[in-house]
């Protein structure tokens, strides 16, 4: 399993509520989480075979941005 964290500006619990299904299809409901009590309100995704840009894609779909952490 692959773990990646990208940088958004998913801030409230509406904004999670519009990208969960996107991330739920995509990587499955308990391979994701934001904090949102971070600056950054970190998206943590943790799944095999992760791509990088197919996440930033799905969130940006979705109306949000997404910058992955190195």
């Amino acid at each position: 399993m692959s773990t990646t964290q990208f940088k958004t500006n998913i801030k409230c619990s509406g904004c999670i509520a519009t990208v969960t299904p996107v991330l739920n299809e995509l990587v499955g409901s308990d391979n994701w989480k934001v904090d949102l009590a971070s600056a950054d309100k970190v998206l943590t995704v943790t799944k095999e075979h992760l791509d990088k840009s197919e996440i930033r894609n799905a969130i940006e779909k979705a109306g949000y941005k997404a910058e992955a952490l190195s």
